[in-house]
Formats: C-alpha cells, structure tokens, sequence
C-alpha cells in the first residue's frame, strides 16, 4: 500500500473481487484474479502512477486462492477497505465460444455493507467512486448511503452486476421489473454526478428498447446530466449526455486476441481517470473516451488481468488510428 497524496486524484473501487476460470475454445485456463476491481485498479495503476486508488470488497477466505491477492497487494493499491470472512468467495467460471460466453457462478461473497467502509475513506473522500458489483452485492441503500457521505464524488456505475439474474449458479440477462426498477431510482438518487457505463446488450435491457437510437432516448428521458456511456465491442462505443451530440469512439485493433475479459473494466477506470483530470467539457470526454478505448485494445491481448498498459504505450497506438472497421 502507498501513502495517498493529497494532490493526486483519487478513486475507490467497490465491489466483489471474483476468482475466474477462463474456458476458451474448450481449454481450461489456470484460475486468475477476476472482476471489474481487479481489472479495473490493475489497469489503471499500470497506466499511471499519479493517482490514488482504493479498493472496499469483502472476500471470501474459504475458497479464495491468497496467492492471487497479491497482484494488487504488490501494485501499490489501499486495501484498508477489504473485509475478511471464513465464507465461501465469488467465484465464476467463463466459457467462451462462438464469440458468446456462458457465465457460472460457483460461490459468492457476502453483500457489502457500508458499516465496513474505515473511517479514514470518509475523512478523505475520493474523487470518484466506481460502483462495480458482479453479483448484486450492492443495495440501494448501500449507494444512498455513499451519496449522503461523499456529496462532491463523481458516483461511476458499472451496470453488468446489477443488472444480472442469477439462478442456481447460471448468470444471464433478464429484464426483471425490479431490478430495472431499483437501477431507475439509483440513477435519479446520483443524479447530475452520475456516470453509468453499460455494454449495448445491457443498455438495451435496462431501456427495454432494441434499436440504438430509441436506447439513446431512454436515457435522455432521465433528468440527470451525467454521462451514458454504451460500449458495442469491435463496434466502439457511444457516449451521451443530454445536451450535446453523440460521441461515436472507435475501437482499435489489437495485435491479437487471447481474452477478452475485463477489456470493459480497464474502458472505464481509464476513462473515469483522465475525465476527472480534465476540464470536464465534452471534448475533454471525447479525449479521455479514446485514450480508454486505446487502453482496452491491449488488455485482450492477454489472458488473466495481466493485459495492461502505461500511458505513453497507449496513446502511441491511439496515434497511430488504426481502428477497426
């Protein structure tokens, strides 16, 4: 862990750190470390050593390989927010084939309860928080109380793991009426500090809409003036706000695919990084868009949460416009 410097942007990271074995055209990888806070805080700590990074999770001892812990232990990350229980931990198995993946859950963490975050985090309060959960560990309440004790933080949301539906240990994506429910009080709750990232099957779900356009107009519909960012794979993605046009970043081509887990997760801790250090005008997002997508072009070059860049690497290769079509 490293000092925290005062004159250095800050993010916490929230949500359950997983344990994941890859299946990739039916050959079983070795387990790594997974979920979006491990992709995510990696990430960006590779691509820059100029800023804070925290982490509040709850881990489960029983099954958790500590081994593994020590990628982030060793990468200068504050873990004062990470809870230790004797309970089973969150634990998924990814089988990828035909460009689709088949998501099992095999063990979770307990829920994360505020009470548990230490008192230094709301002494020091960060920049912005990403709320990033895998599984549903992260209550309403839990986000209310984070908006009462860090008014001023940017409040990022990572829609996968509140959107999903989990039955006897299969994930999948079902528009359940509550959940889509709970999202729309969330998002008016954040209100104008709100940063929502969701891919394009996600955001279609959540909007109940099928067509880009009219999932564009979901999101206009909320009186909110955060930020909508829709990620549409090789496609790119889209950023939206209620008043400007439409964003349309590329995606750039890899030197080669290995996996392509956690490529979303580096988009947005990358993006959220540079956004807060920037002006906050619509060309500065425009900025900050492309340097993330450059960053997630390198994290599918490898598998496990090893894919990472520093910033003089990505923004050569962003130089170099070679998208892909």
């Amino acid at each position: 862990m490293t000092p925290q410097n005062k004159d250095q942007p800050s993010i916490f990271f929230v949500g359950h750190i997983a344990i994941d074995t890859i299946i990739r055209f039916q050959k079983e990888h070795r387990p790594t470390l997974g979920g979006s806070v491990s992709f995510g805080s990696l990430s960006l700590r590779n691509y820059t050593k100029e800023v804070n990074i925290s982490i509040i999770s709850h881990l489960g001892s029983k099954n958790f390989d500590k081994s593994l812990f020590s990628l982030i232990e060793d990468n200068f990350i504050d873990i004062r927010g990470v809870k230790w229980s004797d309970t089973q931990n969150t634990n998924f198995v990814l089988d990828y084939f035909n460009h689709s993946r088949r998501l099992t859950l095999k063990s979770r963490s307990p829920n994360l309860d505020f009470k548990n975050i230490p008192e230094t985090y709301l002494k020091n309060p960060p920049d912005v928080i990403l709320l990033a959960p895998l599984c549903n560990e992260i209550s309403y309440n839990y986000i209310s109380e984070i908006t009462k004790h860090f008014p001023n933080a940017y409040i990022a949301l990572d829609l996968q793991g509140f959107i999903r539906k989990i039955d006897n240990g299969h994930v999948s994506l079902v528009r359940d009426k509550n959940i889509i429910s709970s999202i729309e009080k969330i998002i008016d709750l954040i209100g104008d500090k709100l940063i929502l990232k969701g891919s394009e099957e996600e955001m279609k779900l959540l909007s109940g809409e099928e067509e880009l356009y009219s999932v564009i107009d979901y999101f206009h519909g909320f009186e909110s003036e955060g930020l909508f960012i829709i990620t549409l794979g090789e496609g790119g993605s889209l950023i939206i706000n209620r008043h400007d046009e439409i964003l349309k970043i590329p995606a750039f081509k890899s030197q080669s695919v290995a996996d392509e887990t956690g490529a979303g997760d580096v988009y947005f801790a990358i993006f959220l990084y540079e956004f807060i250090r920037s002006d906050k005008s619509w060309v500065s997002v425009k900025d900050a868009a492309y340097l993330a997508s450059s960053a997630a072009s390198f994290n599918v070059e490898q598998t496990g949460p090893y894919g990472f860049e520093t910033k003089p690497n990505v923004i050569e290769r962003m130089n170099r416009k070679n998208y892909i079509s």
